[in-house]
């Protein structure tokens, strides 16, 4: 008899969704992390009475009824609305990429003459199969929104030239053709009131949870099933070689003034400038402290000892996560989940949903 029935690798959404739906199933559950808090990349800690998000902006936005209604169990979500601004030299725009943009960069008012500006341009360019990621944007928004919005911070993002990187990565790049700056269009979008941690404490209750601990074979011994959210890589001793990732640093400060850049995301997307955004975090919250916190985020190539966030879904990393994917097969009470787990970038709602599907399937 197994002192429990999972242990799950990882305390982040993922981890803690299953556990919850396995919790209320009557399973035994222990819960690990190598980290000193639970959460995951969506944890936040309280600085002048701000909620900071340590590891980037998370907000939380989906159109699937049945994921909404589960993460209300939990916690009660506000009403910001995601509109982003861009920095671009001494202009600034809104985003997404809709009228508003437009206005700002030609002067025109209707859908009409910005969609004729934009055609005209990709017409010039005559561009047939895109060969990279540069010829790739700019036959999807013409030469102008690419030069001054696309082109500077994926290079940031990416760390090397457009034309240099896949035309895959940019699949399409959303036009609109009204003044809306809500950059998501889902049914739903919010913060929850009370940050992640307190919902993810909800959802972790009921589970046995120990931080500071890393996995050990021993401890699946202990539990009939692993849930492992780390990276597949890394589970099997990297002994394919190494899946790559991007990833992220964080240079955040407390300025002593109430409002620094009134907007909670501003993108820079100047190549010169060496972050891609600055987050102001009091904005997520409708926050009036007397002090704010911002962060400033630099992309960078993952080595390891760092954090992973954006796996590189290039064609080489692709074959090499599926050998490790064939490999997993074998292992029929190990489940492989989350962001790392199955090298995929996820939204917030779609690691939930993955989170709910696989507990479902269990509890089977």
């Amino acid at each position: 008899m197994k002192k429990y029935d999972y242990l799950i690798v990882g305390a982040g959404l993922y981890g803690s969704v299953f556990a919850r739906q396995m919790t209320d199933a009557g399973k035994r559950c222990l819960v690990i992390d190598r980290r000193s808090h639970i959460g995951g990349n969506v944890h936040c800690e309280g600085i002048e009475g701000i909620q900071v998000h340590k590891y980037g902006a998370h907000i939380f936005h989906t159109s699937d009824p049945e994921v909404w209604a589960f993460v209300n169990r939990f916690t009660e979500f506000n009403n910001y609305i995601n509109s982003p601004i861009a920095v671009y030299k001494d202009e600034v725009y809104n985003l997404p990429f809709n009228m508003n943009t437009f206005s700002r960069m030609w002067g025109v008012k209707t859908p009409a003459e910005a969609k004729a500006i934009i055609e005209g341009q990709i017409a010039e360019l005559s561009i047939g199969e895109p060969r990279n990621l540069e010829e790739q944007a700019l036959k999807l928004v013409g030469r102008d929104v690419y030069e001054k919005l696309v082109k500077g911070y994926t290079e940031k993002q990416w760390g090397r030239p457009c034309s240099e990187l896949p035309a895959f990565i940019i699949r399409r790049l959303p036009l609109r053709f009204t003044y809306n700056n809500n950059y998501f269009s889902d049914r739903w979008q919010g913060i929850p009131v009370d940050g992640y941690d307190a919902m993810i404490e909800k959802l972790l209750d009921g589970s046995e949870v120990r931080l500071k601990t890393a996995f050990r074979p021993e401890l699946a011994e202990q539990a009939e099933k692993t849930v492992y959210t780390g990276s597949i890589d890394e589970y099997y001793g990297y002994r394919l070689g190494r899946l790559e990732y991007r990833t992220v640093t964080f240079e955040t400060e407390t300025l002593d003034c109430e409002n620094f850049q009134g907007n909670a995301v501003v993108n820079y997307t100047e190549r010169d400038v060496p972050y891609t955004r600055v987050i102001e975090h009091k904005h997520f919250l409708f926050g009036t402290q007397p002090k704010t916190v911002v962060s400033r985020e630099y992309p960078a190539e993952w080595r390891p000892g760092m954090e992973p966030y954006y796996p590189v879904n290039d064609e080489k990393n692709q074959r090499l996560y599926e050998r490790y994917s064939a490999l997993a097969k074998s292992e029929p009470n190990v489940i492989f989940g989350g962001r790392l787990g199955s090298y995929k970038y996820y939204d917030m709602d779609k690691a939930i949903r993955a989170a709910l599907d696989t507990a479902a399937a269990e509890i089977k």
